[in-house]
This record gives structure tokens, sequence and C-alpha cells, in this order.
């Protein structure tokens, strides 16, 4: 029994340890993404060591146990009640011309329930539904949103990259960027509210991190988008599915030299991966915004027949960003380690991962 507990322990501190490396690779990063359920682990083992095993080795094993929770616990506290919460909630009307509801989902290029998706869309009524993993089946089944979402623009994929934006509201300046990887589009539009103002919204689907390969095309694409979001005058929203969960050293690296905010900082997880399996979830689905916007209400969607729940996210455009709980600004280190991120991405001699990975 002692060596079991031994043998967990040692597990649990070496993934936790790996999970810290600067390594882009898969194998590496793939330890960021289950911190709950780790923490999880090491509370309930430490529990059972305490009532099971025998002094001494029951001190070293509670104490290496409690080493990992309270890692763990650090790394994922900021999306609890103890940590104030870095976008604001708006005041105004709720339905005023400066809001904007965007629903994001990554509907599994597999999955054939196409008329889930449209009544999901047609009961939020959202101004803006973003859509990835999208084939032509789905962009086929997906055109009567047309009908009152008339701005559309469509890049369906066999490669499970495929990515459809609808609109209520009018988009301009419309791009389609392969920003990194070959066959891995984003969508850029200028976006006009109601009000008449205007806001950049950037929709990405980067690579999913694999244990067989590297992450440095995913690492990379966030990178660019947050260097497109700094050097762009217009207030940005940015969303879809990061393959990335929301405390990684990546997406801290994306804040910082980013300065977007995350509505779920002090608000929650909303976990949205995988949704077909309740113990094994963790965030990836997800919006940041610049600061003057304030959040009007957020929530996660039901199941749609995907591996991700879809995520529902209004927002207010306001007059400034006074009080604005921004991330850290990036440092010379973040600087220089983007840099690094993005030269390795630059030597890639591979295609993307992809042909829908999770079926």
């Amino acid at each position: 029994m002692t060596y079991l507990f031994a043998a967990l322990t040692l597990f649990l501190l070496a993934a936790t340890g790996i999970s810290f490396l600067r390594i882009s690779h898969g194998f590496v990063r793939v330890f960021s993404f289950p911190r709950l359920q780790i923490l999880a682990i090491a509370m309930i083992l430490a529990i059972l060591a305490i009532w099971l095993l025998a002094w001494p080795a029951r001190e070293w094993i509670v104490g290496g146990l409690l080493v990992v929770a309270g890692t763990q616990l650090a790394c994922i506290a900021q999306f609890s009640p103890l940590r104030s919460r870095q976008s604001k909630r708006y005041e105004g009307d709720p339905n005023g011309p400066d809001t904007v509801s965007v629903i994001s989902s990554n509907v599994k290029m597999s999955n054939r329930r196409y008329q889930d998706a449209i009544d999901m869309v047609r009961r939020e009524e959202p101004e803006i539904a973003l859509f990835m993993e999208v084939d032509e089946g789905w962009a086929k089944a997906l055109e009567p949103l047309g009908e009152t979402m008339p701005h559309v623009v469509s890049r369906p994929l066999d490669n499970s990259y495929g990515m459809i934006v609808y609109s209520r509201l009018e988009l301009s300046d419309v791009r389609i960027e392969t920003l990194v990887m070959d066959d891995v589009p984003s969508i850029i539009a200028r976006v006009r509210l109601r009000s008449g103002h205007d806001f950049r919204l950037y929709c990405i689907h980067p690579e999913p991190p694999v244990p067989y390969a590297d992450s440095a095309g995913r690492d990379a694409e966030l990178i660019e988008v947050a260097r497109l979001v700094g050097e762009d005058d217009l207030p940005a929203i940015v969303c879809g599915d990061l393959n990335d969960v929301a405390w990684s050293h990546t997406t801290r690296h994306f804040q910082r030299m980013s300065r977007l905010l995350d509505p779920r900082v002090g608000r929650g997880f909303y976990n949205t991966f995988d949704a077909r399996y309740p113990l094994l979830r963790w965030p990836l689905d997800h919006l940041f915004h610049n600061a003057r916007f304030d959040l009007v209400a957020m929530k996660r969607l039901p199941h749609i027949g995907s591996d991700h729940f879809p995520m529902l996210f209004k927002l207010a455009l306001t007059r400034s960003a006074d009080g604005a709980d921004y991330p850290a600004a990036a440092d010379e280190n973040d600087r220089e380690e983007c840099r690094d991120i993005v030269e390795d991405a630059a030597q890639l001699d591979r295609k993307a991962i992809g042909t829908d990975w999770e079926k």
C-alpha cells in the first residue's frame, strides 16, 4: 500500500513539474490541462493516506501530495471568487445599441446534428455566430441562418479547421488569413455595432497540442494574434477554440502581449471540453476583449453533439477603459520568449495536425 501511494505521489509531482517546462511540445503542454483533475486526485489521495498509512511514510507522502495540490491551486485560483474580476460588469442597458452577443461553437466535423446548431442560434439570437471544424456538409446545412444573419464569411475545409461566421451586424475589411500554419485559417473583420461604433473581431482555431508532436504552430498563432491586436487602433475581441487552457503559460503570454481581458477571471472556469466526459473537462473555448468592453453576460450552452460545449458571450462597448484590471504588461523576457516561439514555428516542415483528430 505504501509503495502504491509513493508511486502515485511521485507521478503527480512529476506531472506538476513537467507542466512548467518551457518546451513547445504537446507532451509537455498537455500536463497544463488537467490541473483541476490533478488537484482533486492529490486531495483524495492525501485523505486516504492519512487514514491508511503509518508514520513516517504517511508524513512524506501527504507532504508531497499537498505540494502538488497547492501548486495546482495556485495556477487556477484566479478563476475562483478569490480573485477580483478582470472584466467589469456592464451597468447600462443590456440590449443597448453598443452591445454585441457572440456564440462560439466548435461543432466537431464528424458531428452531424446540424439542426441542433441551427436551433441553438435561433433560440439565443446572437449578433454573431462563429462555427469551427465545419466542412462542406456543415456549410450547406447552416445556410438557413443567413435568413436573419445576412453577413457571412465562410471557409469550409475537410481538415477540422474550417470556419464560418454568421452576423446580423455589418462586416467590412474582412480577411481570411493563414497566420502560421497552412490550411489553418483565421477570420478577421471590422464589425459595426448598431450604435455605429466599430470593433475588430478575430476568430481563431489553432492546432491542438498532442503528445506526439510539437505545439509550435498553436503557440505562434496566439502570439501572432496578440501582435495584430497590439497594432490595431480598434478595440478588439478575440474568440474561438484556442486549444489552450485559460491558465497556461501560452495564454499568459497572449494576454500580456495583447493586454486583452478574460471575463472568466474571478467568475469561474466555464469548462467546454470534453463535453462527453464530465470528469475530464477544461476551458478551451475562449473570448478575450479590449478593456473598453464590459461584460453583460456569459454562459455555457447545452450540448449539441460536439466534443465541445458552445459558449455565449455578451459585451458592451463603453467610452473608456477607466478602472480596468489589466493583465501585467509583457517584459523583455516575455518578448524574447515570444520571438523564440515565432522563430520555432517558422522552421516547421509539416502539415497541420487535423482531420478530426479527436474522433
